[in-house]
């Protein structure tokens, strides 16, 4: 997991956790990306069906 918060977010967990600006700053990216993504699949849902 620690690999994966670093890539995506450029965080250590460590760091994650201990430094709540940026363990609020990684939640709204998160956020942010998941709303894109019901997005996406929203359209691709619409075209396929009409």
């Amino acid at each position: 997991m620690e690999k994966a918060m670093h890539a995506a977010h450029g965080v250590c967990y460590e760091e994650y956790c201990s430094n709540h600006d940026v363990r609020m700053a990684v939640e709204r990216e998160r956020e942010k990306d998941y709303l894109k993504s019901q997005r996406i699949l929203s359209d691709i849902e619409r075209k396929a069906h009409s």
